[in-house]
């Protein structure tokens, strides 16, 4: 079973995939593929954004690997006892928490004000509560967008490619899989996977 805590990515040379996994597994085979003679073309796409990146795949297999990208790593998560418990320290990095301008209308940090521990607290209150009412929406929309930037580089002079973008936005998934059904079979499983695989079978 795929490791979901970790960013994959697929690399293609011309229609076929090449290699999918994590990034330096990815990045290792894209290397050995293309100093072959007379390769075609080999994107790389990031599996969560659809995006194709670029990488310096010059010099050996350890080199290639030190100039990788690294994932970010994620902030400590802050639970309201620890935010209430804690000295409030400028910038609090530890939390990894980031200072930024908000601008709200006066009754708004009016109502800020009122509430425990203030208007930080509130907010990250609001936006936890937001993050996990608008959870299952937010994923099927990052899935989309993932599936149409990818569709656009590897399928956009591919037959059906308008109407297949207008049902994948429609979220219409059984006319969209038709409408790819004649897409080379890597292109076409890719982007159904991209735009679906988290949702059960209609």
């Amino acid at each position: 079973m795929a490791d979901k805590t970790r960013p994959h990515f697929t690399a293609f040379i011309g229609p076929q995939r090449l290699a999918t996994g994590p990034l330096a597994e990815v990045a290792i085979a894209v290397m050995q593929a293309s100093r072959r003679s007379a390769a075609p073309p080999i994107v790389i796409f990031s599996d969560a954004t659809g995006q194709p990146i670029d990488l310096d795949l010059r010099g050996t297999e350890r080199e290639i690997i030190a100039r990788l990208p690294q994932p970010a790593s994620p902030p400590d998560v802050e639970t309201d006892e620890t935010a209430a418990a804690e000295p409030r320290g400028r910038g609090r990095p530890k939390l990894g928490v980031v200072a930024r301008e908000v601008t709200l209308l006066p009754r708004h940090w009016e109502w800020l004000g009122t509430q425990p521990g203030g208007a930080s607290v509130a907010l990250r209150k609001l936006v936890e509560e937001a993050r996990r009412a608008n959870g299952d929406a937010d994923r099927t929309r990052a899935a989309r967008d993932a599936a149409y930037r990818f569709m656009s580089v590897m399928a956009g002079n591919l037959a059906g490619f308008e109407e297949a973008s207008r049902a994948l936005f429609a979220d219409d998934r059984r006319r969209f899989v038709g409408l790819v059904a004649g897409w080379p079979d890597d292109i076409r499983d890719h982007v159904v996977k991209l735009a679906f695989s988290d949702r059960a079978e209609p």
